[in-house]
């Protein structure tokens, strides 16, 4: 039998694949689904007021949803264990099959690869049309929860490029990261700590406290895996690495969020443009403003990114593993 790391990479590898090739899973099989409508539930039935009450109830969904979600992923984890015990038969086998198909639909889940890209995609092709209503609507409905409707075209290709560099790490990089580390569990866990701080993660009236745990969770588990990111990013781009260090380096706490800028300065200086957010940073501050056309390029990182972690970081992980053993 295979030991549970070299499964792990093995369903990564396959997960990854399966979203790039045929996108995201039905809903009824999708785990973020799921996530989403559990964490809805709970969000529409907060009726408390008073700050400390709706922490304490942000509290209980975050804790509630880790242990449910969580669990599910343990039970699929610790069943496989128990199968790879038994003597091998075309019984053990099937359901070793079934529980590891599972697993891999989970894990596909947790991914979002094709649908970042074509999400870029789409608010490019609009601004490289010249139809400017057009992708600020197409950016607004994939790729940010901000207003668009004011933006110019080269806001818009920043605020895009933003949101795929930062997702490269939220939708691909964690996942990866922590399925390796923790198995189904962690990736479970992880994924529904982020799908709260995307859904009540606010620093508005209504979620500044509801959703401060989950927040502050989610800030906490994306720290490495955002400045793995930035790393990724810049061995795609070894000619470039002197000058993108240097962004990366000086603009990366320039964020609010204390991971976003690391992947965002790092795909700045790679780019070699700025990306501004009115009132709030300026990354790569001197250099050109981007375009749709940056967009693509932007998409190509996201891309070559991917392919780095999947098929040269995971196999050396692989190595180490076979070197220790």
């Amino acid at each position: 039998m295979m030991v549970d790391l070299e499964i792990r990479c093995l369903i990564v590898l396959l997960a990854a694949m399966i979203d790039v090739v045929w996108g995201e899973l039905p809903t009824r099989f999708h785990p973020v689904v799921w996530m989403g409508n559990f964490i809805s539930m709970w969000r529409d039935r907060c009726r408390f007021e008073r700050p400390i009450a709706r922490f304490m109830y942000g509290v209980l969904l975050v804790v509630t949803g880790c242990l449910l979600f969580g669990g599910v992923g343990l039970g699929g984890q610790l069943l496989r264990w128990q199968i790879q015990s038994w003597p091998v038969s075309v019984s053990s086998v099937g359901w070793l099959l079934f529980v590891a198909l599972v697993s891999l639909t989970l894990v596909t889940g947790c991914f979002s690869i094709r649908l970042l890209s074509q999400a870029g995609d789409s608010v490019s092709r609009q601004l490289l049309a010249g139809d400017l209503a057009a992708a600020r609507q197409q950016l607004a409905y994939h790729l940010v929860s901000r207003d668009t409707s004011q933006l110019d075209a080269s806001q818009v290709s920043a605020a895009a490029i933003e949101s795929v560099a930062e997702n490269t790490s939220d939708s691909v990089v964690a996942p990866v990261f922590y399925y390796l580390l923790f198995g189904l569990p962690g990736i479970l866990v992880y994924r529904f700590i982020n799908t709260c701080d995307a859904m009540i993660g606010y620093r508005c009236e209504r979620y500044l406290w509801l959703g401060k745990a989950a927040a502050r969770l989610d800030d906490l588990l994306n720290w490495v895996p955002a400045r793995l990111t930035a790393i990724l990013m810049l061995l795609c781009r070894p000619r470039q690495w002197v000058c993108a260090t240097r962004v990366w380096w000086r603009d990366a706490g320039k964020t609010a969020s204390p991971n976003a800028g690391h992947p965002m300065s790092a795909a700045a200086g790679l780019l070699e443009i700025e990306l501004e957010k009115a009132e709030h940073y300026v990354l790569g501050q001197g250099q050109r403003q981007p375009t749709g056309t940056d967009i693509k390029a932007m998409l190509r990182l996201f891309k070559h990114s991917v392919a780095m972690l999947m098929f040269v970081l995971i196999p050396v992980v692989l190595c180490v593993q076979w070197g220790i053993t």
